[in-house]
C-alpha cells in the first residue's frame, strides 16, 4: 500500500505563513512528479504547484511570487510553503503524487487525505 500523509496546516491570520509537508510511504519504487492541489467550499479542486522529480516547480499565476514548493527525494516528502496568506487562500489542501510502485509497473497516481487551512481576515 502507498500512503500520503500532508501535516502543518491549521489556523493563520492574513499576512501570516504556514508551511505544509506531504511524506509518501510504502511500497515505491520511483516518485515521479509530486504537487498541491486545493479546494475552497463551494468550489473545484484546483492546481497549486507540483514539481518533477528533478526538482522543476510549477505554479498556478494566482501563487507565483507567494508560495514556494519543494521536495526531499530522499525522504519522499514535498512541501509547500505558503507566505501572505491572504482570506482566499483558505481551502483543504491535498498531496498528490504521481509514482511507480515496482519497477515495470506504470505510474499511478495517489492523494492525501487532505489538510485544512484556514485564514482569519
Amino acid at each position: 500500500q502507498v500512503r500520503l500523509v500532508e501535516s502543518g496546516g491549521g489556523l493563520v491570520q492574513a499576512g501570516g505563513s504556514l508551511r505544509l509537508s506531504c511524506a509518501a510511504s510504502g511500497s515505491i519504487f520511483r516518485i515521479n512528479a509530486m504537487g498541491w492541489y486545493r479546494q475552497a467550499p463551494g468550489k473545484q479542486r484546483e492546481l497549486v504547484a507540483t514539481i518533477t522529480s528533478g526538482g522543476s516547480p510549477n505554479y498556478a499565476d494566482s501563487v507565483k511570487g507567494q508560495f514556494t514548493i519543494s521536495r526531499d527525494n530522499a525522504r519522499n516528502t514535498v512541501y509547500l510553503r505558503m507566505n501572505s496568506l491572504k482570506s482566499e487562500d483558505t481551502a483543504v489542501y491535498y498531496c498528490n503524487a504521481d509514482l511507480m510502485r515496482y519497477l515495470n509497473s506504470g505510474p499511478v497516481n495517489y492523494w492525501g487525505q487532505g489538510t485544512q487551512v484556514t485564514v482569519s481576515s
